[in-house]
């Protein structure tokens, strides 16, 4: 194939912008949807190679069923001329490799919100069943905002279906950011992915890899053997905190390191919190690690209140939640909704995944995402606390990401919250990305009960997107409901 083709009468090769082992990506014309997408083209001498065609079919089903900001979407699988090929969307920036070696490290505080956001998209694969299995800043994109949106899994299988394998010994990966049991082909899991982005955090903090060889076994036994150098030996400024983080992920026994992504993913927020906010007072109680568990309600109050306040506080937002939205659904005329049109039509059950945060830390209390949609109005999904004027927040907005599940059309999003005051829209889309979302409905200040009257654009994704947040500190969305 060369640029200028036109594959299956739709996508047109304008640049090879990349190549492999297996494949070659393009930047290419979608003739159809008349936008630019990434095309990876499987290489030639590999279409008649049944294993090669299926682990290039299996990367195309694998990410297709993976939906988050910071993954890489899929958009298409066809074959032209016997040629399989994945079309991905298009992600104008560079990848994470290229801007160390312009750039050398970033700051710490950019560094842990990349390591983060990275951890996010591999939560998201986990929680889907596969491992990635080459994670490095090669596979890691930065878009023009600068999220970091993963790609490349290639190689990724399904952890249940490895647990029921032979191990056969055979050795993939990169062997830079290799884990020790992968290295020796033996059985990986998600704990190979906690490795390998600790090895990506490590690069990003000092500029330099923890193992170096001439070739692939040299620095493959590196990681077998070899203790990883601390990140406080190259860079002393790093918080111990931050280095410690990054040396249990390295660890060569899968369980000493974090058991999970989650767990990783919540030390590098709580590294970056203490990192901005200063070390919590003497005397407070600091957690470390805390290994993956049953998600819980949120408490609601100040870290330092004492146990019976946090209970009666607790109580009082119940109790206001519960008399707010009880004046707000009969008022004094009787009238259903404090604003909108009402909420009738056919039910639509959403499920609020994550925060979108494009132009922030790429993090907004993520793990509390569901909160807003468990059918109880005493939990809820929060907002940072901000302090700008004029209930600004520092940025173009922040967003509680809604999944329908599939394309549909909803009328009506009602949205019930404790912090009655703030502004926002709704806005939808195929994917989760500032290209890709639109938005759905006028700029609304909510209260305490508030429905959106939405345009009737058709997408699987719906955003409640926060623009200013009143007079509150934080918002709280207790839960949002829709329908067609």
């Amino acid at each position: 194939m060369m640029v200028g083709d036109v594959l299956s009468d739709r996508y047109e090769l304008e640049e090879l912008v990349g190549t492999g082992g297996m494949s070659s990506v393009y930047r290419a014309y979608d003739r159809v949807l008349e936008r630019r997408v990434a095309l990876k083209l499987l290489h030639q001498h590999y279409s008649d190679d049944d294993e090669y065609v299926q682990r290039f079919l299996r990367e195309a089903r694998s990410v297709a069923s993976l939906s988050h900001p910071n993954i890489v979407t899929v958009i298409d699988r066809d074959e032209h001329e016997g040629r399989q090929f994945i079309v991905f969307e298009y992600v104008d920036g560079d990848n994470l490799k290229r801007l160390i070696q312009k750039n050398g490290p970033p700051p710490v505080a950019r560094a842990l919100e990349l390591g983060i956001q990275i951890a996010r998209g591999l939560i998201c694969a986990h929680e889907r069943g596969l491992v990635h299995r080459d994670v490095k800043p090669q596979n890691v994109l930065l878009n023009g905002d600068g999220q970091a949106k993963v790609t490349d899994f290639g190689i990724a299988r399904e952890i249940d279906v490895q647990r029921g394998m032979t191990q056969t010994g055979t050795v993939l990966g990169t062997s830079d950011y290799i884990s020790p049991e992968q290295a020796q082909g033996r059985h990986v899991d998600e704990h190979t992915d906690v490795y390998s982005l600790g090895v990506v955090l490590y690069e990003l903090f000092t500029g330099e890899l923890p193992f170096k060889g001439d070739n692939f076994v040299a620095v493959a036994m590196g990681h077998i053997n070899e203790p990883a150098p601390s990140v406080l030996d190259r860079r002393p400024d790093v918080p111990l905190r931050v280095a410690a983080a990054v040396a249990r992920a390295l660890e060569k026994d899968p369980e000493a390191r974090w058991p999970t992504m989650q767990a990783f993913a919540d030390e590098l927020r709580a590294c970056l919190r203490e990192l901005r906010e200063g070390p919590p007072p003497e005397g407070a109680t600091v957690i470390l690690s805390t290994p993956a568990a049953t998600p819980r309600p949120r408490r609601v109050g100040r870290r330092s209140a004492s146990l019976p306040s946090l209970l009666v506080l607790a109580g009082l937002v119940v109790l206001a939640v519960a008399l707010g939205i009880a004046l707000t659904q009969t008022g004094s005329s009787g009238k259903k909704n404090a604003g909108g049109s009402g909420a009738s039509g056919t039910v639509v059950h959403l499920a609020a995944t994550t925060a979108f945060d494009p132009y922030g830390s790429g993090d907004e209390h993520d793990s509390d995402a569901h909160l807003a949609t468990d059918g109880s109005q005493a939990t809820s999904w929060e907002t940072h606390h901000y302090s700008y004027p004029n209930g600004g927040l520092g940025k173009a907005g922040v967003g509680l990401v809604l999944d329908a599940g599939r394309s549909v059309a909803l009328k009506h999003l009602t949205v019930t919250t404790s912090t009655p005051g703030f502004t926002a829209t709704v806005k939808a889309g195929d994917a989760v990305n500032v290209a890709s979302l639109r938005a759905d409905s006028s700029p609304r200040q909510v209260g305490s009960q508030t429905t959106f009257d939405l345009n009737g654009a058709k997408a699987r994704y719906y955003v409640l997107w926060i623009t200013n947040r009143g007079s509150n500190p934080q918002v709280h969305v207790n839960e949002v409901t829709a329908s067609q």
